[in-house]
């Protein structure tokens, strides 16, 4: 709700009364919807202690340029009292394509760090304990080359795969919905996800396989009932992909993992991240035969809203971010990135980081929240809006179900997701919703100085630094590897496996993904699918 309605609603357009009372709580369910903490349905939290016993990871997303730049961030992140890492890749990267490509031109290192062979990972993590520090990694299309890449780095230390946590986003059907950075069909794009899936049970089993995201959709302009249904959506889809790839719901659904946006309105967020819990548990639990409590466990990664940032008042959005990141901690998240105030201009400053940080920990240290778990349950505003989010989310997962899953379903996602984006504008247009600063409240100040920029000399840096590496690897040993991944692309064989070999023989990332669009071909989006 704003102050510039006069009709406060919902971000799905449902009337908000003035107050909630008893009346507005199902009593007839109230009790086995509420639950206990750490047990089904998980409505209060995913551990019956939460922050008492442990804070949420602080994971500052960070990435820019090459890898011994972005290195330097990271430790100094570290200095700072970050107590997780999180790779932000640019955009050759993200599409599979080494630094020295002709597509990636003017795009290297730009939007995150160019990371095409194991030296570059290597340096990304120079000085840094993998077995000590865990690593989210803000990729999808390219994932399993990415993680193979981590896996052999750890390798050549002398640290085993099962020593390693962390998390790859691996969620290819939001790219086809809300961002687009994909390559492959969705066919042999859901291969490599399940096929990621099995090699970590057996080779990687504290990794989190996939981050199935929200948070993109949510950018894009969806509703907090769309974010939720969507995710979940894609997730029954992730499992499904599991299941007819044979591997056991249990065997590998306790380390799915999801991505949420923390977004303005406080009291809707956190009815959001708790109805998201409870309806995947079901979920788990009725429709795919879940015994594990892990696998009905719901646990997510939180940040704040990009979208939200202005430019505007740049200052404003520490403020923002601020309410934001208190949505994520009493929605009980399990990790939080705080985006950082001049985000809406350029990369972010250390300084525009470190307040950034900050924030995330005069929360956990100093404002009380973290001391009681579920500080909000019961609070009748908050169980009603989490009882309408997890009904209206189950409507549009019939719908979606009826449509013949997530897949097919795209076209129907992208056409809501659109029109709540354009419903939302309009409101900012007609000041039915007020942006401090950008519709109200406005001042003619100039953009602030001092910007952070990205060495415009990056991208030919790091490509030459690719071509020596080329330049003194076994060539045949490359070549063969290259071969073996064909062939296995081809049949039936695990391709992370085979990836791996192949970056261990020296492989690059964007020679990787030729071979498989040789095999794939390449996801062409005017095609019905």
């Amino acid at each position: 709700m704003t102050a510039g309605r006069e009709d406060p609603e919902t971000s799905w357009s449902t009337p908000l009364k003035p107050v909630y009372g008893p009346d507005d709580v199902r009593s007839d369910r109230w009790r086995d919807d509420l639950g206990e903490p750490g047990a089904f349905p998980f409505t209060r939290g995913v551990h019956r202690e939460m922050y008492r016993t442990r804070h949420w990871t602080m994971r500052q997303y960070a990435g820019f340029g090459s890898a011994a730049e972005t290195n330097k961030r990271y430790r100094f992140l570290l200095e700072q009292g970050q107590t997780g890492l999180s790779v932000a890749f640019d955009l050759p990267t993200q599409m599979g394509y080494d630094p020295d490509a002709p597509m990636a031109r003017g795009e290297v290192g730009k939007v995150g760090v160019s990371i095409a062979s194991i030296e570059d990972m290597e340096d990304l993590f120079e000085g840094i304990p993998l077995d000590r520090v865990s690593t989210s990694m803000t990729i999808n299309a390219t994932a399993s080359v990415l993680l193979a890449l981590y896996v052999a780095t750890a390798k050549r230390r002398g640290i085993a795969a099962t020593a390693l946590t962390g998390t790859v986003q691996n969620d290819i059907l939001k790219e086809y919905i809300a961002r687009g950075t994909y390559i492959f069909p969705p066919p042999p794009s859901m291969r490599l996800v399940t096929d990621t899936f099995a090699y970590c049970r057996d080779h990687v089993p504290r990794w989190n396989t996939i981050s199935i995201s929200g948070y993109h959709m949510r950018e894009a302009g969806s509703t907090a009932v769309q974010e939720v249904a969507f995710t979940l959506a894609n997730g029954m889809a992730y499992v499904r992909a599991a299941l007819d790839a044979g591997l056991a719901v249990d065997e590998f659904a306790p380390q799915l993992s999801f991505f949420f946006n923390a977004h303005n309105n406080l009291v809707e967020e956190v009815a959001k991240f708790r109805a998201a819990r409870r309806l995947w548990a079901r979920i788990m639990r009725d429709t795919f035969g879940a015994r594990d409590p892990r696998s009905l466990a719901l646990r997510f990664h939180a940040q704040t809203a990009g979208s939200m940032l202005t430019a505007q008042q740049p200052e404003n959005n520490i403020v923002r971010v601020a309410v934001q990141a208190l949505a994520a901690v009493l929605g009980g998240c399990q990790s939080l990135h705080t985006n950082s105030m001049d985000e809406a201009l350029a990369l972010p400053t250390e300084r525009a980081v470190r307040i950034a940080l900050r924030t995330q920990q005069i929360l956990a240290h100093e404002s009380g929240v973290a001391d009681v778990v579920d500080p909000l349950g019961g609070a009748f505003v908050i169980e009603r809006l989490t009882d309408e989010i997890e009904e209206a989310a189950r409507a549009y997962i019939r719908k979606i179900d009826e449509l013949g899953g997530a897949v097919l379903a795209i076209p129907f996602m992208q056409h809501e997701i659109q029109d709540a984006a354009y419903r939302y504008q309009r409101e900012v247009e007609d000041k039915a919703r007020i942006v401090v600063g950008v519709n109200e409240y406005v001042t003619d100040e100039p953009p602030p100085a001092n910007l952070f920029q990205v060495d415009p000399a990056v991208g030919h840096a790091v490509a030459e630094k690719l071509e020596r590496f080329r330049a003194k690897r076994d060539r045949d040993g490359a070549l063969r590897a290259l071969d073996s991944l064909e062939a296995a692309a081809r049949g039936e064989q695990n391709l992370v496996a085979r990836i791996v070999q192949a970056v261990e023989a020296h492989v690059t990332l964007g020679e990787v993904c030729d071979r498989l669009r040789g095999v794939f071909g390449v996801h062409q989006p005017s095609v019905t699918f």
